[in-house]
């Protein structure tokens, strides 16, 4: 059991959540939802933030962000996961750039962990957009390549994750101790 890490967690459709709990079970640690987040993190050498990608940004990391520093965390890791493959390195790059200052992201270990979509469990407004951005990649006369490769992704559900992604994170921890 490693009590010296806590993993924190906003989940919607389950992938973060899923992972969350892999990574507490292969660190023999705790994992709970932001929202359950006890008062003391103090307590902790290492506070792990986990949450999905919503158009580009980290959902609920600014709050995280000052609830985690006002309880007292003292070293941060964040996780995000998404519907994109770990191949796209120049889109995740630019997400930490969105989402991290230039501060954090030298000081705050970070890790995107593909994850996939499900629209089951999607509310309204996050079902809306996506009908939204389909009909109007659909209009285009010319599709890029990209543009039919998003279009694709975004017309069903699918499970991209993997247990083996969390392995660099899950290194990243065991070495921070």
């Amino acid at each position: 059991m490693n009590p010296n890490t806590i993993i924190l967690y906003n989940s919607k459709t389950g992938f973060t959540q899923k992972y969350a709990g892999l990574l507490a079970e292969e660190l023999g640690c705790t994992a709970l939802p932001l929202s359950a987040a006890p008062a003391g993190l103090s307590e902790f050498s290492t506070v792990v933030f986990g949450s999905r990608l919503h158009a580009g940004v980290i959902d609920g990391w600014k709050k995280a962000r000052k609830l985690l520093r006002s309880r007292g965390a003292k070293r941060l890791v964040v996780f995000a996961t998404g519907a994109m493959p770990n191949e796209a390195e120049d889109k995740i790059r630019q997400v930490w750039e969105q989402n991290l200052t230039p501060a954090e992201r030298d000081a705050i270990p970070h890790f995107y962990l593909q994850a996939g979509l499900c629209r089951e469990k999607l509310g309204g407004v996050d079902k809306a957009m996506l009908s939204v951005a389909s009909w109007a990649i659909g209009r285009k006369k010319d599709k890029t390549p990209e543009d039919q490769a998003f279009l694709d992704a975004i017309s069903r559900s699918y499970d991209i994750s993997d247990p083996k992604y969390i392995q660099p994170l899950a290194a990243c921890l065991r070495e921070l101790g």
